[in-house]
């Protein structure tokens, strides 16, 4: 007998279910979900927008991993930048190598903790898929362009609710869409309170481990490009953190694992006062010295300007925003001009558009 027909045995208490019921594949996950921990997610109460019939061998929350693994929008994350803009080398990080560093980040965590991994895992794979061409320096020129405003969280949650599979979307658990659309912190506080939290603790996990990612890669990249030296980190955080991706990435887990426990009625995630401190210093010292280096800002500034020349293109080229995007008719007349540019250009990756504004503007 299998583990988790020894569970149900169990449950069931002699009578109801025994050796001869059989169980569907999807049953036999959600029924492995009761050895998580209370406050754990559960798929089998996993709610959509839209009802449908269940799959008979994942788990809802699988069935969310794998349609956003599935997704277009998801394999064009292989070329986005994430901070160097990627015909610059073969080894720095791109938008989907993140998002795959802050998956296993996620799922470690959740296993450790006894939270969902599936939930965690779908969320991680789908909270970049609104990102820009090259990065939030896109996301920046975006939201000044749009008068509506442009944040890669609500794209995200935008292209897995009504721009995917041509317009039919994703219809993700709201599980997944709430971990998706509340994952963004940019220099706010690590851990967010209120409404601006996701609901469950797995996409808490997601939001921290994003984190955790960029502090360790982002400096990594930022070595590797010439523009920090080891030396220039501040000593205290280098005993903190080490010196290598490796052991940043550990420290913060550890010290994560370390110090979350059940609080008042409720499981909190928490780093110590000083692990927290020093991922606070990490990240400004990211802010100053990498993502304000004229190296840098350099190449982004061509880059928006790249991306600002198009935009203002497409929208006074209706003509030549049907060839690139043929449902851009029906989009503009329920969304606006504005935002029916806005989905075309930061779904492109940064060698499409490349290309693009070559055709256009050096033809």
């Amino acid at each position: 007998m299998t583990r988790p027909e020894a569970i149900l045995r169990k449950a069931g208490e002699n009578a109801a279910l025994s050796a001869a019921v059989v169980l569907s594949s999807r049953e036999k996950g959600e029924a492995r979900e009761a050895f998580l921990a209370p406050w754990a997610a559960r798929a089998n109460t996993a709610a959509r927008r839209a009802e449908e019939i269940p799959c008979p061998f994942r788990t809802a929350f699988q069935r969310d991993r794998d349609r956003i693994i599935h997704s277009k929008a998801f394999r064009r994350l292989a070329h986005k930048t994430q901070v160097f803009i990627n015909t610059a080398g073969d080894h720095y990080r791109t938008r989907l190598t993140h998002t795959l560093e802050v998956s296993q980040i996620a799922r470690t965590l959740a296993s450790a903790l006894e939270l969902n991994e599936d939930l965690t895992e779908a969320i991680a794979l789908g909270h970049d898929l609104g990102h820009t061409p090259f990065g939030h320096s896109g996301e920046r020129m975006l939201n000044r362009l749009n008068p509506g405003g442009f944040t890669h969280q609500a794209q995200s949650l935008r292209i897995v609710d009504q721009l995917a599979k041509d317009g039919l979307g994703l219809n993700l658990t709201l599980a997944v869409r709430d971990g998706i659309l509340k994952h963004s912190k940019g220099r706010g506080p690590i851990f967010a309170a209120g409404g601006k939290a996701p609901a469950t603790l797995e996409g808490q996990l997601v939001r921290v481990s994003d984190i955790i990612a960029y502090l360790a890669h982002d400096l990594d990249d930022a070595a590797r490009a010439g523009l920090v030296k080891t030396n220039d980190v501040p000593p205290a955080m280098r005993r903190v953190f080490g010196d290598r991706g490796s052991s940043r990435i550990g420290a913060m887990v550890d010290d994560l694992l370390t110090h979350s426990a059940p609080g008042e009625g409720a499981f909190k995630l928490a780093f110590s006062a000083e692990m927290e401190a020093a991922m606070s210093s990490l990240r400004d010292f990211l802010y100053e010295r990498v993502y304000q280096h004229p190296r840098l800002t350099t190449s982004l500034d061509e880059a928006n300007h790249i991306v600002e020349k198009l935009y203002l293109k497409l929208s006074a080229d209706r003509d030549l925003l049907l060839r690139l995007y043929p449902a851009a008719g029906a989009a503009a007349e329920t969304e606006g001009i504005d935002r029916t540019v806005t989905d075309l250009i930061s779904g492109m990756t940064d060698r499409y558009l490349l290309n693009l504004y070559q055709e256009l503007f050096w033809p």
